[in-house]
């Protein structure tokens, strides 16, 4: 087996059933110490109970390795921080952070409720921020860490009466596009995993032979390359059915039109040549924005002027 994670620990959040559950059990199978972490409630959120993670915990160490059950809510700071105490106390370290646990809220924005619009974001979003800030001072002393991001494509690509979930989901891409940047000279990777799973979260919502496609087991694969020691950094894989694909965020190579009166008839006119995504890049930094515009208007200013 090439990936080998004897030695790691790795906490997974929402372990306790669907895709985090697959996750502890694969990482675990391979090596790795897994803290099992599950707030045990229903799919919106509500509710409670470790019952959960202890089974998933108890599942490892049935099979011979280490497991922790945890839990904690994530959108509880100080629970995660003594979670992660708790993975310190018990193995020393932390490599792996796999941010899975979610929460869904779905109606479609004209009838949804401001409070469902927070509470997702504040599970998925601030959960995630909660568990990468209460690592990542670890990780850094440690000079590694392999953080995995759970996006969607319901955030990446939109996804009716998901608002919430998307806007959160699209949100841990922004997180991981700057975290993979502040990270990366402590060789803390950070990616994004966009799984097609069927779970508790999308039951009832196709055929069954769909579902069987679509089992959870599909897309691990995909986490266990963004965890390991190889890892990329700042990918987003999408992974379902046991197809992979990845996604990126583009740049096209844009138009000069200048500041003048005439430019905002100019720009809808030519909109589509700026829309243009033959030669699109994906940039390492936001500051490739600016220095495209910047490039684009010195290469117009020198023209200008070699014509005078």
């Amino acid at each position: 087996m090439g990936m080998d994670f004897t030695g790691r620990v790795a906490m997974v959040t929402g372990a306790g059933g669907g895709l985090g559950k697959q996750h502890a059990l694969a990482l675990a199978a391979r090596g790795a110490k897994v803290v099992v972490n599950d707030l045990g409630g229903a799919t919106d959120g509500t509710g409670g109970s470790v019952s959960a993670a202890e089974a998933v915990a108890g599942e490892i160490r049935a099979a011979g390795g280490e497991a922790i059950a945890n839990g904690a809510s994530v959108t509880d700071f100080a629970a995660v921080q003594a979670m992660v105490r708790q993975a310190i106390d018990a193995w020393g370290r932390v490599d792996i952070l796999v941010n899975n646990a979610g929460i869904l809220r779905d109606k479609s924005f004209t009838k949804m409720d401001l409070a469902d619009f927070a509470l997702v974001m504040n599970v998925h979003l601030m959960g995630a921020v909660h568990c990468c800030k209460a690592v990542w001072d670890i990780m850094a002393a440690q000079k590694y860490g392999r953080i995995v991001m759970t996006t969607s494509s319901s955030g990446l690509y939109g996804n009716f009466g998901q608002s919430n979930y998307g806007a959160a989901k699209m949100a841990l891409v922004g997180l991981m596009q700057t975290l993979s940047i502040e990270g990366a000279k402590n060789d803390i990777r950070v990616n994004c995993l966009a799984p097609t799973a069927a779970t508790r979260m999308t039951e009832g919502l196709m055929p069954e032979e769909v579902l069987r496609a679509l089992r959870p087991e599909a897309v691990v694969p995909a986490m266990l390359v963004l965890a390991a020691q190889d890892a990329p950094t700042r990918a987003i894989l999408c992974a379902g059915a046991g197809t992979f694909e990845a996604a990126n965020i583009t740049l096209t190579r844009g138009l000069w039109l200048g500041s003048g009166e005439q430019v905002p008839e100019a720009l809808e006119a030519r909109l589509d040549e700026v829309r243009e995504r033959s030669g699109e890049t994906v940039p390492q930094s936001g500051a490739a924005q600016g220095s495209n515009e910047v490039s684009l208007a010195m290469a117009q200013a020198a023209t200008t002027s070699a014509a005078v």
